[in-house]
């Protein structure tokens, strides 16, 4: 393994009964990186976090990691009983050291979530943007070498999931980590990934976005007509919160 890279996996294959999820894939993330896995619905992108992620084994192959890497992990979704009286404040406290450093800690990623107003709401009362963000606090928790996030802007609107991947790529170069994601439209993370791996339970085409975007297997895939829309990019002097309120930029 190069010394840039946080992991690794070689040559990995998954079947399920008779079904073959993965044939053959290999990938790796290095630190300061982003790497997003695109394909279809089925096409092993999940599974293949999982076996990073040693959640399962592969068949055959193997995942190399860095020696105590430390990783935060950020699921696709999260079922909670709506009955459950949960904060978000308790909720990221679970597993932690309930002391004054870990709790500064937490209000210090709410803060850079830019949900710190959500502290004591309720965790069912948030809207999934909302969700989402507060997923991501918690990931971030444990300062990750490696980020691992599975369609983490699933459920926002346009402007809210370009934003949430701005804020993704913005800590990526903050804290140094690497981020390995998944995501099911390469036009919406085009300007915030480094590295794209289409796959379709193995890897069609990788490599920078734009090149990846023009690949013979990749428009197969997709077709010509999803790699002509347009990438949405929200830029301004301002910012907004959640529910696309207007907030003023300090020193304007």
């Amino acid at each position: 393994m190069s010394k840039e890279a946080l992991l690794e996996a070689r040559n990995i294959s998954k079947t399920f009964g008779k079904h073959q999820v993965l044939d053959d894939v290999s990938l790796s993330v290095n630190s300061k990186q982003i790497v997003t896995l695109i394909g279809p619905n089925g096409a092993g992108k999940t599974t293949l976090v999982r076996i990073a992620l040693a959640l399962i084994s592969a068949d055959k192959g193997s995942v190399v990691k860095k020696p105590k890497l430390r990783l935060g992990y950020m699921p696709q979704k999260l079922y909670i009983e709506s009955t459950l009286p949960l904060t978000v404040k308790r909720f990221l406290q679970l597993g932690q050291k309930v002391l004054r450093k870990e709790i500064n800690e937490i209000e210090k990623k709410l803060s850079r979530m830019q949900i710190h107003h959500l502290y004591n709401q309720q965790i069912t009362s948030l809207s999934s943007g909302e969700l989402q963000r507060v997923l991501l606090a918690r990931a971030l928790l444990r300062n990750p070498e490696l980020l691992v996030l599975d369609e983490p802007a699933r459920g926002g609107d346009l402007s809210g999931q370009s934003e949430l991947y701005e804020l993704i790529s913005s800590v990526k170069e903050e804290q140094g980590c690497g981020v390995l994601m998944i995501s099911h439209d390469l036009n919406l993370v085009m300007s915030s990934t480094d590295e794209v791996v289409c796959l379709n339970k193995h890897v069609c085409c990788h490599g920078r976005p734009d090149s990846v975007s023009n690949d013979p297997a990749y428009l197969k895939l997709f077709g010509a007509r999803e790699n002509n829309i347009a990438v949405y990019k929200h830029q301004h002097s301002h910012s907004h919160d959640l529910k696309r309120n207007i907030l003023p930029v300090a020193g304007k």
